[in-house]
């Protein structure tokens, strides 16, 4: 598990912190260790744009990102290679899933405008694991929806720097990332290497 320095509720877990999704149990630990409530916030993720609010703890609907400003509530993505960010601000906290298709929809940008129409005044960002441009090998059709971003894997194909990509779309933040490849650290569940089912989960909240 990664507790970005400096924030009040964010933590990236990793294979070995299980998979709350599908064991409950694996969640129950893991919120014993936040000193976090059990219940968290979950979105049905579908690799867009759409940012919901949680003021409660269960299934918040369809969507790539969400927000809180109920303290004690936490909120949660599942990853395996796309990547988590969490936004805290002044009273609310935020947390995004962001593969490819969620950087190029800017789901990022959506959930700070969204906290900020909500006012809650974005201070930092923490980005957590997610595919490194050493191994996201991508076609033509992918690298190009990314100018200035377009990279080489570790291999000599044509890749993107999501990572790059997010950093970005948090300019004028504080940001923290971690250099974490999911792909290449087996430390961490991968779609992209061995076509996995399991999640890590990042979760973020506000403290009571």
């Amino acid at each position: 598990m990664i507790l970005p320095p400096g924030f009040v509720g964010a933590a990236f877990g990793d294979a070995a912190d299980g998979d709350p999704r599908r064991d409950p149990e694996a969640g129950r630990r893991l919120s014993a260790r936040l000193g976090i409530p059990p219940d968290w916030a979950w979105l049905r993720q579908v690799h867009g744009a759409v940012v919901l609010r949680a003021d409660g703890a269960g299934p918040l609907g369809e969507g790539d990102a969400a927000f809180t400003t109920r303290p004690g509530l936490p909120i949660a993505v599942a990853t395996a290679d796309c990547f988590p960010v969490v936004i805290e601000g002044d009273g609310g906290t935020g947390i995004a899933h962001a593969g490819w298709r969620g950087a190029a929809a800017g789901v990022v940008g959506a959930l700070r405008q969204t906290m900020s129409a909500a006012g809650i005044a974005p201070r930092r960002a923490a980005i957590g694991p997610g595919i490194g441009a050493c191994c996201f090998e991508v076609g033509l059709d992918v690298a190009d929806r990314f100018p200035g971003r377009q990279s080489t894997t570790a291999w000599g194909t044509s890749s993107v720097d999501l990572r790059g990509e997010l950093v970005a779309a948090l300019d004028g933040l504080d940001v923290w990332m971690t250099e974490a490849c999911t792909m290449s650290d087996v430390g961490y569940h991968s779609f992209r290497r061995d076509g996995t089912a399991l999640r890590q989960v990042a979760v973020a909240w506000l403290p009571d």
